[in-house]
């Protein structure tokens, strides 16, 4: 054998006795890793935790995990919502619905779980959705704040309000489908008992929204959505940001700064986000008459239509409920993010 034969295959030997040993030792030193990791159980979830893929990864855990628990907790306020933007369409003068009117409806035509309807997509929305938002602006933060401590600077509103609307507008394209088929969900109940479709849960809906319409359709009021995403993330992200970082020199509690903070959030994300918020529900509930015509062509279109026909206080119709909607929805969130980044970090 050549000597650059031998040298290498003493080199490969040095190797694979490296990498035996190495094995050896993994196996050899495995009990007393799980012993540690049992008797303190706290700093192995911490050594978890601060590995560097958990650590790109828990923005967008925690924010899921927050809006999931929103939603569940929100839920019934929602599908009033909904009810109270799609009553009286076409329509300037006539009955004004209340959320007392809408509920009262609602629990005789069925029971309270209707009340719930459409949960499965909410949650799939906040799983989707959420998960990219928060996670998103939290990333956007993080670079932001290296800069900054680069240049020797602060992050100014300017900054956290670019971040909360990047974050917003990726997010709702991304979670456009699970939205669209929460609304058909919600409005079903609408339709005369024969046209009703009687989605079982989400999947359900977006198959066969997907198979009768054709995919595309699953993004379909995905503009009014993006917009109100970017509005109600301006609102939300860039506000309640802003709040606790006036709020964080008073003589507040940390928790009750954050509550204060999450609550302005919430009345800027509601004022910001419930015209496009309306119009998005319009355009994801429509569907094809008897022409094959839609009613909407578009977010313009819509917008243009209702304010000639409905009148343009017809866009902040239900604000009282909304923002009940959207200020707790904000609020737990918020909280939950917050909770679950200072046990995580």
């Amino acid at each position: 054998m050549s000597s650059a034969g031998s040298s290498a295959l003493e080199a490969a030997k040095r190797k694979g006795d490296l990498l035996l040993s190495t094995a050896k030792d993994t196996v050899k030193d495995a009990p007393s890793m799980a012993k540690s990791a049992a008797e303190n159980p706290r700093k192995a979830t911490s050594d978890f935790l601060h590995t560097p893929a958990m650590k790109a990864a828990l923005p967008f855990i925690n924010g899921g995990l927050a809006g999931m628990t929103a939603t569940t907790v929100i839920q019934p306020i929602d599908m009033i919502k909904v009810r109270l933007q799609l009553a009286g369409e076409g329509v300037k003068t006539g009955p004004k619905p209340t959320p007392i009117s809408v509920t009262r409806d609602l629990l005789a035509q069925g029971k309270f779980t209707d009340l719930y309807t459409g949960l499965s997509a909410g949650l799939l929305r906040q799983a989707v959705y959420t998960t990219a938002r928060l996670g998103f602006f939290d990333t956007f933060m993080k670079a932001l704040s290296a800069r900054a401590n680069e240049h020797n600077t602060s992050i100014g509103f300017k900054e956290r309000a670019g971040a909360g609307l990047a974050a917003g507008g990726l997010a709702a394209m991304v979670g456009n489908p699970a939205d669209l088929a929460l609304i058909r969900m919600q409005s079903d109940g609408l339709k005369p008992v024969a046209e009703r479709a009687n989605y079982k849960s989400v999947v359900d809906a977006l198959s066969r929204i997907a198979k009768a319409e054709g995919i595309t359709r699953l993004w379909a009021g995905c503009s009014p959505t993006v917009v109100r995403a970017m509005a109600l993330n301006f609102g939300q992200l860039a506000f309640f940001s802003e709040a606790k970082n006036q709020l964080k020199d008073t003589s507040l509690a940390p928790r009750t700064q954050t509550l204060a903070a999450s609550a302005v959030a919430g009345f800027f994300a509601s004022f910001f986000s419930l015209p496009f918020d309306f119009v998005k529900t319009r355009l994801q509930k429509q569907s094809r008459g008897p022409g094959g015509e839609l009613p909407y062509r578009s977010m313009a279109h819509c917008f243009g239509k209702v304010a000639r026909e409905e009148g343009l206080l017809r866009f902040y119709r239900g604000f009282g409920t909304y923002y009940v909607r959207i200020a707790p929805h904000a609020m737990v969130t918020l909280i939950v993010a917050d909770y679950l980044g200072f046990i995580t970090k």
